[in-house]
């Protein structure tokens, strides 16, 4: 069994491109393009540069000391928080502002849960010169206003989302309305490893970058390229995509996928997908969703809006279905509870979509000389507000 996606745009039997006839000819010049581009020596140079001189990467691998006294095994984190604007987010939104220059479009729209996508997007755009418009559900402006800030003063126009859950879902529906409506001059950025073939792939490889650097960093710091796990929150899955690509095929790496229980993954307010979801189609693919019988979307809820999105990518629907990865569910108390104790034992606040893949520890049990690398997608600051509320700090 593969676990990359075959060409016909299908991870096992997940993905595909489900699209009104409307984005057909946009969505099949990327698709026709997108391979051939990567590929030319001008674009991965300057993909490659940019990472470096304007991200900041390699992202450094850190030997996380007294997280891995604590729980006697050796744990490393990813340090794609410390990537310029905070997150890994920026290296998808690198290779795609490129990719759009390069198919000539000269307007940007994209879809944001938690701001960092967004603030990924208008920083490129910013950078090239480009117009940005991002769409964004009315409740996580509310919660996520210094990234909403942070938009605005990159020259980007924030369009609120005012329908159904007014969250991420209904962000990429009103993205995907414009892109139907503007199909000749604009490049629809999408932030995860979701919506029609070829995005889950193409994003899948711009956040690749983060496991080849894995594999060089820990043959320096263990003498050996494969970590034991390799762990990662998975709302859509992008940050996972990347910390999990140059292992899919090598099953003695364990890969481990983190999602947003909420409440509890029986409480109606989750966004668990692999616990709750079902074979079905949304943003142009079909994968796990959470869906009601007769088929209407059920709303995900997390504390995390980066992770309160009803699907997942379908590549993690084939790592689920597959049994390539496991996948575990943790609920809002006990991600804001590791979110704190990473801060106290080793001076990093992370996001808290992060900080869900860092409570695992009390779920799971590592041998002590288990090489644990986990993927520390973003920082906290744009989750102070929620993090002061939740401790009343």
């Amino acid at each position: 069994m593969t676990y990359n996606i075959n060409n016909k745009g299908y991870y096992g039997e997940f993905g595909g491109a489900y699209i009104p006839e409307m984005l057909y000819p946009n969505v099949e010049e990327l698709r026709q393009n997108y391979l051939k581009i990567m590929a030319e020596p001008s674009f991965k140079q300057e993909f490659d540069q940019l990472l470096k001189d304007y991200v900041g990467r390699p992202s450094p691998l850190y030997f996380a000391k007294r997280l891995s006294e604590k729980y006697n095994t050796k744990i490393y984190l990813k340090r794609e928080d410390l990537n310029h604007t905070g997150a890994h987010k920026v290296n998808n939104t690198i290779g795609q502002i490129l990719m759009a220059q390069r198919l000539g479009k000269t307007r940007i729209i994209a879809e944001t849960g938690a701001g960092q996508h967004g603030v990924a997007t208008a920083t490129v755009c910013a950078l090239m010169g480009l117009k940005c418009i991002v769409y964004m559900g009315e409740i996580d402006i509310a919660r996520q206003a210094p990234n909403v800030a942070r938009m605005k003063m990159l020259g980007a126009e924030v369009r609120p989302a005012l329908s159904g859950s007014r969250t991420l879902k209904d962000a990429t529906n009103e993205a995907i309305r414009d892109w139907i409506n503007n199909p000749v001059d604009t490049h629809y950025i999408i932030g995860s490893v979701v919506g029609p073939h070829p995005y889950p792939d193409m994003v899948a490889r711009f956040q690749a970058v983060v496991s080849k650097e894995i594999q060089w960093q820990l043959k320096d710091k263990e003498n050996t390229t494969k970590p034991d796990y390799v762990i990662a929150c998975v709302g859509g899955g992008s940050n996972a995509a990347g910390a999990f690509y140059h292992y899919l095929e090598d099953t003695s790496v364990n890969l481990i996928a983190v999602e947003a229980a909420g409440k509890g993954v029986n409480s109606g307010e989750s966004a668990a997908t692999s616990a709750l979801g079902r074979e079905g189609i949304i943003h142009g693919s079909k994968t796990l969703l959470m869906q009601t019988n007769d088929g209407q979307i059920t709303e995900p809820y997390s504390i995390s809006a980066g992770l309160d999105y009803p699907g997942v990518g379908p590549m993690h629907a084939h790592l689920f279905k597959s049994g390539r990865a496991e996948f575990i569910s943790i609920t809002d108390d006990e991600a804001m509870i590791a979110g704190l104790e990473l801060s106290q034992l080793e001076g990093i606040i992370p996001a808290i979509e992060s900080s869900h893949a860092l409570a695992i520890f009390d779920q799971k049990q590592f041998k002590p000389n288990d090489i644990v690398v986990i993927n520390l997608s973003g920082r906290g600051d744009k989750d102070l507000k929620n993090y002061i509320d939740y401790f009343k700090l």
